[in-house]
This record gives structure tokens, sequence and C-alpha cells, in this order.
């Protein structure tokens, strides 16, 4: 983990980020998926509404239910994590970042991946081998940012075991509430490619802070598949800004805000950049700021489990909703 700062060599990178085109143009991509998912569903009106805003936020969390004691010693992939010592973290930064799999767990993950076709940019019309990315680029005439498997990785037997881990759910209802539910769970490649239009990036959030707004209460864990480094698209973490939003970050349509004008708020040293071996795993509050970097010269593969406290949205936007 490397904090990014002022001083460090990366930051005038960060300063330099850009807003992703004018927010009309912004607001164009995004709202036929916004109003897809509120016709299908009218209950998400008032969280897209009011879920941005601290004082909204605080009033459904008093909600919350109390969590019921866990009965699963010993069953758990991740032995020696406690799971006190996860949530406290979390109320106190948004994140902790001491996940590991087990070999034997991402390495199938990764097998499976490598033999899989996945889909382009979220579309599942453009399918391709993970390893047959440049020509795939070639033979739909755009660049792909991502591969996403969908219900897919619902056929690896390793993907169920780390969505199924009993101290994952354990976690989410401490931290969420009694009411936390498993609500989604995705693997998918970030690949290094050329410059795309304003539609494709939009579809693929790389290179700018955001938060997610999916739920009321959401949690996200993380793992590293294989190995990433600073050419790899590092996931960049924004500690403690789950807990406090600039009102300039609550009355907005938008999630995505240009580097400067988010650690401008929370600090230049606020940032963690998290690299790591293959399986390194992390859990964060996505409400937090946050952005995945783009990779530059190796292709990341990840994995998510993520829980929330309302029932799972079926929109694709983020790859779709991989649950049993």
């Amino acid at each position: 983990m490397t904090p990014i700062g002022s001083d460090q060599p990366g930051a005038e990178g960060l300063k330099a980020i850009p807003r992703n085109g004018p927010l009309l143009k912004r607001l164009a991509v995004r709202m036929p998926t916004i109003l897809t998912d509120l016709c299908k569903n009218s209950a998400r009106l008032p969280m897209f509404v009011l879920a941005r805003t601290m004082p909204g936020r605080r009033m459904h969390w008093w909600w919350a239910k109390r969590a019921r004691p866990a009965q699963y010693a010993g069953q758990t992939l991740f032995a020696g994590v406690e799971r006190m010592a996860v949530v406290d973290a979390l109320r106190r930064e948004g994140l902790f970042s001491r996940l590991m799999l087990p070999p034997g767990i991402h390495q199938d993950i990764a097998g499976f991946a490598r033999c899989t076709p996945c889909f382009g940019n979220f579309d599942g019309r453009l399918e391709f081998m993970p390893d047959e990315h440049a020509e795939a680029e070639k033979r739909f005439g755009l660049p792909l940012f991502s591969g996403q498997y969908l219900d897919r990785i619902l056929d690896c037997k390793a993907v169920l075991a780390v969505q199924k881990d009993p101290l994952l759910l354990d976690v989410a209802q401490h931290y969420l509430g009694g009411q936390a539910k498993l609500i989604t769970t995705r693997v998918w490649w970030n690949f290094p490619t050329g410059k795309g239009s304003e539609p494709d990036k939009c579809l693929a959030p790389l290179g700018k802070y955001h938060f997610d707004l999916d739920d009321w209460r959401m949690l996200k864990f993380f793992f590293y598949v294989l190995p990433v480094g600073a050419d790899t698209g590092p996931h960049v973490y924004v500690r403690a800004s789950h807990n406090r939003r600039a009102l300039k970050h609550q009355l907005t349509l938008v999630a995505g805000h240009p580097a400067k004008d988010v650690l401008g708020v929370y600090g230049w040293q606020s940032p963690l950049t998290l690299t790591g071996e293959a399986g390194h795993g992390f859990v964060e509050d996505p409400f937090g700021f946050h952005m995945c970097t783009a990779p530059t010269r190796t292709p990341r593969l990840m994995m998510e489990v993520g829980f929330g406290v309302s029932r799972p949205s079926r929109r694709g936007f983020h790859g779709g909703t991989a649950i049993l």
C-alpha cells in the first residue's frame, strides 16, 4: 500500500487527471441505465436522490438491524482474520486491506478466466478470449477497456467458495446491519488500451475518483486474482472519505470528480494505492472516493463480492448480478 501525496512521484499525475468530459455529456451516457433501473425498481428513486447526502445516509443507518453472532468457526478461507478488526477499520477509514486468498483458490479462478471467453465493455455482443484482446479490438473496431464474465463465473467452483465464505457475510452484517445480503459477484479484466470515445470511458470508470451509489449501504470485497503492480492498474482509496462529504460532492448528479477536487477536500495524503501479489484482498465502503487506475502494461484480473441492504438490481452497468 502506497500513500499518494503531493510530495509523492505520482501526485502530479493525479492532479492532472481531467474530468471525463462536460457534465451534460456524462449524464447523457449514464441516464439510460439510470432510468431503466428506476423503472424496474421505483423504490430506488429515494436512494438515488438521498443516499448521496450525509443526512440521508445517517437517517438510513438508523434502521440497521443488530447482527446475529456468526456460527462458522474454522470454516472460512481467511484464517487469522478477526471480524471486529475488519469492522473497526472500516468504520474508521472505510478500508481493510489485509485479506489473502489461499493459493489454490486464486489459481483456479485465474485458470478459469484464462480459458473462458469474456465480454468487452459490459456488452454481451463483444465476446473474445482474454489472450486475444488486441485482435478483438481490431475485429470490433473499438477499444476494449474491460472483459466481464457476467454469470459465467458461477461455473467456477473457486468463485463460489469465495462468494459463500461466511466471514464475508459476517463482516457485512456487523458493518451494514443484520439485513445485509449478497448482491453481486463478478470477475473481470482491465486491459491496457488506447484512448477511446467518451461513452466508452464513462462505462469503464478508469483514472477518476468516484463513489458508488448502488444502494443505501454497501460493502465490497476485492481480490487481485493475478499480481497487481504500479503498471497493472492498482486500486486507489481515499481513506475516511466515507464518513464525511463536502457539500459540493453531495449536491451533484455525478459520482465522478477530478482528483484536485477530491484530494483538495480530503487531503493529498489520504489516498492509498493498493498493490499486491496474487490473492491479495481488501474490503471497502464504496461510498468513499476511490478509483481504478488504468493498466499501462499488464492486464488486471480482479474479483469482487458485494453486499448491500436492498433487493439486488438486475441492471448490467457494473457487469451484471451473479449470485446463487
